[in-house]
């Protein structure tokens, strides 16, 4: 970091695994302070081991109230917000005729709700830092899941307010973008509670359709939102940029 410019102060949402954890942990080694919220101490408390700039957060971001709170522990305690990232998400589903409100409630308050809301609390913070949001989204969004539909459909709507805040927001100074990951080797698969015969089927199917021919890592992903949200990147804004091994091209 550089040292005449600002200490720059980071939310990342879901940060207790995965691409979460990794962007986290990316932020604090370039110097910022990083806020990780997460639904449960004991991942938070390793994404934050060995890491002084990370201060975990424990919240549910669909909660009521959740999103002040979660821009107030961040602005209150360290003085100012520089950059959101709306990472948490579900990707739980089925195909048409298994799916009812307990399945589609969640995935739309989580991926969807939760976002708009924590933007919205965030904005004058990030407008007083010129700071960014970092949305993550999918590659699947732009192509399609079968029998999943409601996830996909929950990021590309997420890929829309992308492009919308941008404009919106651009003269409040404030940055939109977003990090669309392919296959990436998170616990993601264990939490939609696939059997390992079914995972095992996933994952040859995304290595299929994976150019590079392999699965990719949560700190490439970090690596991309860390870049976008950079001082280096001033005039990007609306950008949805694929982490996807070639996926979304092929």
């Amino acid at each position: 970091m550089n040292s005449t410019a600002p200490h720059r102060v980071i939310v990342v949402t879901g940060a207790g695994t995965g691409i979460g954890r990794a962007t986290a942990r990316a932020f604090a080694a370039g110097g910022a302070t990083v806020v990780a919220v997460g639904r449960r101490p004991g991942p938070l408390e390793e994404t934050a081991d060995g890491h002084p700039g990370i201060r975990p957060l424990i919240a549910d971001v669909t909660a009521e109230g959740a999103a002040e709170e979660i821009v107030s522990a961040a602005v209150d305690t360290h003085g100012r917000l520089d950059v959101l990232v709306n990472n948490a998400g579900i990707a739980t589903g089925g195909a048409l005729g298994t799916l009812d409100r307990t399945v589609i409630g969640p995935l739309v308050e989580t991926n969807l709700v939760a976002p708009v809301l924590l933007t919205q609390a965030a904005l004058p913070a990030l407008e007083a830092a010129g700071g960014v949001v970092v949305n993550v989204t999918t590659t699947v969004g732009q192509r399609g899941w079968p029998n999943n539909s409601v996830y996909p459909a929950t990021k590309s709507a997420l890929e829309t307010l992308t492009r919308c805040w941008a404009v919106e927001l651009a003269p409040r100074g404030i940055r939109v973008v977003a990090v669309a990951p392919g296959a990436i080797e998170t616990p993601i698969a264990d939490h939609i509670g696939l059997s390992p015969e079914r995972r095992a089927a996933v994952r040859a199917w995304q290595l299929a359709h994976t150019p590079l021919g392999r699965v990719g890592l949560p700190e490439e992903v970090a690596w991309a939102i860390t870049r976008l949200a950079s001082p280096e990147a001033a005039f990007l804004t609306g950008t949805v940029l694929p982490v996807d091994g070639g996926a979304l091209v092929a």
